[in-house]
């Protein structure tokens, strides 16, 4: 069995297949992004962030926004604190939310233009 030049050995997929022999800043890389994408593979969590780049939010505004309970929205907030891209502020008695990571707001950026395209294929 061959090696590459660092001496990485190849990478294994879920299933137990082999990938191409991939450098470890790569597959670091790809497991990053494939962490980032996972948080903010959920409809909610992307709805939360597509509001929260308009601009700042508490709880029981994204609540309105978003048509959701209460526990729902909390939920998904957790888990984009979890992963670092939304931050809090205390006003007074409330918590407010806001982007915390610049990659989320060009990916929400990307995804229009994306979706535009498409509809501009679809007419």
């Amino acid at each position: 069995m061959s090696h590459d030049a660092d001496n990485t050995p190849p990478s294994r997929l879920p299933g137990g297949g082999r990938t191409a022999l991939v450098p470890s800043s790569m597959q670091a890389r790809a497991l990053d992004a494939a962490a980032f994408l996972k948080a903010l593979g959920h409809d909610g969590r992307l709805l939360i962030l597509y509001h929260l780049r308009m601009g700042e939010r508490n709880v029981a505004e994204l609540e309105r926004l978003c048509m959701s309970r209460q526990a729902a929205v909390s939920q998904q907030l957790a888990r984009l604190r979890h992963e670092r891209l939304v931050t809090t502020r205390r006003d007074g008695n409330q918590i407010v939310y806001a982007l915390a990571d610049p990659r989320v707001r060009r990916v929400l950026d990307l995804l229009d233009r994306m979706q535009a395209g498409s509809a501009d294929r679809d007419k």
